[in-house]
């Protein structure tokens, strides 16, 4: 999932250091298998072949996909199915199957494979031809154009088998088809990405929180990463052996790039603060490249030996597409890390987020989302201010972070909660907003918002969610992605749109757990 490559924080602003982690899915494949029977003859099957092979090259060629698609061969038999099911899950490229069938393709014959398959599905129920050819249609067309009920049959043991998968149905050559394929590629492509992932812990969780802790081997069993705590004196071993040199390109990098008053550059009065932040970004940079993280989490409460709480350097590592959590908040750093993948490519950024305070105006309540310092920089409208600031928090010297708004536009706010007896994903569509007015004595990054359906009812369902003050910020991912991640994931999904009202909320959280302590015994 990594690939050398220069960081790119936003069109306008491009760093000359060539060793940030980024994320490339076109290194990635989704594999387009066809269903079909011996029965047709060898003839309808070079001709189910070809038809195939169309499609997988279209949508490999898609620009609302962002992976491969490779053609693999037309599946006939339970043997050849249940090999291809488990050549997949040992692929390490493959990140998910797009299942059709162009004829009828008898579903007992999958059983054994999708009974093994351990990555995503997308079935798409298209047809190789758009119309029907009124004045020339027969029964040799009829054989062959049979999706409308083969696919009924390849629906049906997904189902029997209580099994998740996507279904997307349209034209293959429809932008609307092959965006939602593109949709559930990228979830495909973020749960691939956990699987196997670390995450590490400097410090240990913010003391008496409950929502930002929860039960981390559960989560591996349920996610396939894995969260592991370092001392912060771990941290500082490497903080501290980066070299003057290092330091002295890293703030040439920071003058090139965001707007510092003169005391902050080279010679000021106050660069030191700022030599101190960067030597602690490349530190966490280089702890993170070498132990193979994919993100981290710290805390105010646990700074030995840093000079300073990491700000700008927790913002440009979410940049680079690390997953961040302050407070220890592991949850959310996995959660951020999956969206930087959703969202590789589009425009729009992620970051690390808080429901920091409200704006409860008869006129129109807003939400002031930020956080002491850590938002990425990936959301910001326009070049950010590097600046330095006491914190009045966490008993260490002033810390440098970079300001910014953030541009107006849709976007989301997503929260991944341990209940206990499962985890919860928690969505609420917003709209962002220009600040009505400045914040000249408030300097850290923010956003502001307007929540869907409206700020009454979009709180006190969040409330009922059990949804945590800490969030994955998008406005890139869209919904679909993370409802489709969801599935994939097999955990629930609750979402607060313009259509929720609290009452019909409720009643659906009653119902999801019932289901949820009631589905593991479903007979098959």
């Amino acid at each position: 999932m990594s690939v050398t490559r220069p960081f790119v924080w936003n069109k306008a602003t491009v760093t000359r250091r060539k060793t940030f982690i980024k994320i490339n899915l076109k290194q990635l494949e989704v594999w387009f298998v066809t269903g079909s029977q011996h029965l047709y003859g060898p003839e309808t099957l070079k001709a189910v072949a070809k038809h195939s092979q169309e499609i997988a090259k279209t949508l490999n060629a898609a620009s609302a996909i962002p992976v491969k698609v490779i053609f693999k061969p037309v599946m006939v038999s339970p043997d050849a199915i249940t090999a291809l099911c488990m050549a997949a899950n040992n692929a390490p490229k493959c990140i998910g199957l797009i299942t059709w069938c162009h004829t009828f393709s008898p579903s007992k014959m999958w059983i054994n494979g999708i009974k093994q398959l351990r990555k995503p599905v997308a079935h798409l129920h298209t047809q190789y031809n758009r119309d029907i050819p009124w004045s020339t249609i027969d029964m040799e067309f009829m054989n062959m154009n049979q999706a409308a009920h083969g696919d009924r049959e390849h629906g049906f043991i997904w189902t029997r088998l209580r099994k998740n998968r996507k279904v997307v149905v349209g034209f293959w050559k429809e932008e609307s088809t092959q965006e939602k394929l593109g949709a559930w590629a990228r979830a495909a492509a973020a749960w691939a990405d956990w699987q196997n992932a670390k995450f590490v812990r400097f410090g240990d969780n913010m003391r008496e929180v409950a929502v930002t802790d929860g039960d981390k081997v559960s989560a591996q069993m349920k996610f396939g990463f894995s969260v592991n705590t370092h001392g912060v004196g771990d941290l500082v071993k490497v903080v501290n052996a980066i070299t003057d040199k290092q330091v002295d390109a890293l703030c040439k990098e920071y003058e090139a790039t965001y707007t510092m008053t003169a005391d902050l550059c080279e010679g000021g009065k106050r660069h030191k603060s700022v030599r101190d932040a960067g030597r602690i970004e490349l530190g966490i940079f280089q702890f993170l490249t070498e132990g193979g993280f994919k993100g981290y989490t710290d805390t105010f409460e646990d700074l030995h030996g840093l000079a300073q709480l990491p700000g700008v350097g927790s913002q440009r590592m979410m940049a680079a597409g690390f997953g961040f959590g302050g407070e220890g908040d592991w949850k959310t750093a996995a959660l951020v890390r999956a969206m930087k993948v959703m969202a590789f490519g589009l425009e729009g950024g992620t970051s690390f987020m808080e429901d920091y305070t409200y704006h409860m105006s008869p006129d129109g309540q807003l939400v002031l989302g930020s956080h002491m310092l850590e938002i990425c920089p990936s959301i910001a409208d326009g070049k950010a201010s590097l600046q330095v600031h006491p914190l009045g928090i966490g008993g260490k010297a002033d810390p440098a972070r970079l300001v910014f708004n953030t541009p107006a536009g849709a976007g989301l706010n997503v929260s991944l909660i341990d209940l206990g007896n499962r985890f919860r994903l928690l969505l609420n569509q917003v709209d962002v907003v220009a600040p009505e007015h400045a914040m000249p004595k408030l300097p850290v990054a923010q956003a502001v918002w307007q929540c869907r359906p409206n700020f009454e009812d979009a709180c006190a369902c969040w409330i009922h969610a059990g949804g945590a003050h800490h969030t994955g910020f998008s406005q890139a991912v869209t919904t679909e992605m993370i409802e489709d991640f969801a599935s994939i994931a097999d955990i629930e999904l609750a979402i607060i749109d313009a259509k929720t009202n609290v009452r019909d909320f409720q009643q659906t959280l009653r119902n999801n757990e019932v289901y949820h302590a009631i589905n593991k015994g479903w007979a098959i």
